[in-house]
């Protein structure tokens, strides 16, 4: 059992700048990637990005590649998502997944997440 918490999320201008963390606790050593995805109202949960706990490995969705930036905090088992360059597009609520350890993955892919955070609201303001 992990559990995963976002946080971050606000009101922000367009351009602005946002940090979000995912904070994990429980079995956090079964951990094997962390990712991060969105979902604005009427649209389909979108991937946005991920890392691996082992390697920090990054993946990006195309979306915001070269916008945001996913970082996992080694002191802690925290993973942050810093956006930059925040568009109007990018209002959403965000979501924090934890993978855990096993066979078979697609990490662009919610099906491939075993825990959910509850989500954190980013609204973007033109």
């Amino acid at each position: 059992q992990v559990q995963v918490v976002e946080s971050g999320g606000g009101l922000v201008q367009a351009g602005g700048s946002l940090r979000l963390s995912c904070a994990a606790s429980g079995r956090t050593f079964s951990i094997y990637a962390t990712g991060w995805f969105r979902q604005a109202p009427g649209k389909e949960r979108q991937f946005v990005a991920a890392i691996t706990w082992r390697g920090g490995t990054t993946y990006d969705a195309d979306s915001v590649k070269g916008r945001f930036t996913v970082s996992r905090d080694n002191d802690k088992n925290t993973v942050n998502l810093q956006m930059n360059s925040l568009k109007p597009e990018d209002t959403a609520v965000y979501y924090c997944a934890v993978k855990t350890k096993g066979m078979g993955y697609s990490l662009p892919q919610p099906t491939a997440y075993d825990y959910w955070g509850q989500g954190t609201q980013v609204t973007v303001s033109s």
